[in-house]
């Protein structure tokens, strides 16, 4: 059996947040393997913890993506400031020829189109991905769960970051389906009467005050901020209401494309014209602006630069729906010219941290082996990109601890979903499966 085929079996998907389906790159050639570190979200330490604690397995799990995909060069891309990881990492690629990328402590270090560009001086193509530049990017959990692949198994647990307002900030591996009240309950629990999640991170994550929201094969931490934080506070405003802000208060001042780290890499992504757009909405239509296109959602353009509080990402994202719909793709530029003041312009994260008012939140969150063993499981079958599993348990199996749960439709995108425990099936919906664990 293939590499590719190993890792489909196992359900491995791309564990930094994006979901992308391993075995599909495994599947294709390319020069270069980079194994990406960077981590760039405000006080989540995931990646730094794998890096640490199993080393030798991402340094595995990138040579066999290298020997699949034919690649020469294999690289992990890892924040300078992270002495402790780095060292693990150094130690393991010895003898390898896998090497370090060190990288600054700036914010998005950890986007593909950045991250390929600084370790190979090569420019995605818009609209594109590394491949068609002969690059394969995976996270370095993603690469641990591969090398995991290789012996037969499956995606069952997660490693995740709970921090911001917790008792106890800590990085923890929880088995897939464990809620995070659960997790932050077991590892201390909350530091405010009124909490509310940003799942994967301020900048890019998903504001929710559901508690019982399972941890997925994607989640990477969870920050917890009271409910009256700013940052909540502009989280949880209605897009309608976003929308009518920008459309009313705009002066296009363009910080928020003078900002854009894709703009600065040389893409055509200029926040403040879609922001234009807003004004022509009159006839209740929704529409949709080319500059958005190339956006990657990083954030910075509403959470940081703009000086009025505004909501470009979101607007930019709010087009990107209407173009998916409308099945427009990218038509404009293909030329590709880094700005001048590129380098100048980066975000530090320090002052991301103040910008966001989280500096008392900004502590350690160090690996601690707390045991978590929930009663009661639910599993989205849906838990990445592509199709979701078709069950293939009903209510009342028994199934063993790394059975599959379900299976993806024949030629479609998508990841098998696998039971963390013996447990017996409680519950299957349209949208998930729920176990209740064998005593």
């Amino acid at each position: 059996m293939s590499l590719a085929e190993q890792v489909k079996q196992a359900g491995v998907v791309g564990a930094g947040g994006g979901g992308f389906p391993a075995h599909v790159k495994l599947e294709a050639k390319a020069d270069t393997v980079i194994a990406n570190g960077a981590e760039c979200e405000p006080l989540l330490h995931k990646d730094a913890v794998v890096l640490e604690r199993s080393a030798a397995q991402v340094v595995a799990g990138l040579r066999l993506a290298m020997t699949a995909v034919g690649a020469k060069t294999g690289v992990v891309g890892i924040k300078a400031k992270k002495k402790a990881a780095i060292a693990a990492i150094q130690a393991a690629c010895q003898g390898t020829p896998v090497r370090v990328e060190l990288l600054g402590d700036y914010y998005p270090a950890g986007d593909e189109y950045d991250l390929v560009y600084t370790v190979t001086g090569r420019l995605i193509p818009p609209g594109g991905i590394p491949l068609q530049v002969g690059v394969v990017v995976s996270n370095v959990e993603t690469l641990v769960n591969i090398a995991a692949a290789a012996q037969n198994q499956p995606v069952t647990r997660k490693t995740l970051t709970l921090a911001g307002a917790v008792k106890h900030p800590v990085t923890l591996t929880v088995p897939i389906g464990t809620t995070f009240r659960e997790a932050i309950q077991a590892s201390g629990g909350f530091a405010t009467g009124d909490p509310v999640l940003c799942l994967g991170g301020l900048m890019m994550g998903e504001a929710t005050d559901d508690l019982d929201t399972p941890i997925t094969k994607t989640t990477t931490g969870v920050v917890v901020l009271p409910r009256d934080h700013p940052v909540i506070q502009r989280k949880l405003k209605p897009a309608s209401a976003q929308a009518r802000i920008g459309k009313s208060a705009c002066d296009q001042c363009r910080y928020c494309t003078e900002y854009c780290p894709r703009f600065l890499l040389g893409y055509a992504v200029e926040p403040h014209q879609v922001m234009r757009s807003l004004a022509f909405t009159a006839s209740g239509a929704e529409h949709w602006n080319p500059w958005a296109a190339l956006c990657c959602a990083c954030g910075l353009c509403t959470l940081f630069a703009c000086p009025e509080s505004l909501f470009p990402k979101e607007a930019c994202d709010a087009a990107k729906i209407e173009m998916r719909k409308a099945n427009v793709k990218w038509t404009g530029s293909m030329s590709i010219k880094p700005h001048a003041l590129r380098e100048g312009r980066r975000v530090p994260s320090l002052l991301l941290r103040r910008r966001l008012q989280i500096e008392d939140y900004d502590v350690a969150a160090p690996w601690e082996a707390i045991t978590l063993e929930p009663r009661r499981l639910v599993l989205p079958l849906k838990q990445g990109a592509g199709a979701a599993n078709a069950p293939l348990v009903r209510v009342g199996d028994r199934v063993a601890a790394g059975q599959p749960l379900g299976q993806v439709p024949e030629k479609a995108l998508g990841a098998i979903l696998h039971a963390p425990c013996a447990a017996t099936v409680a519950e299957v919906t349209p949208t998930c499966v729920i176990l209740t664990r064998t005593a």
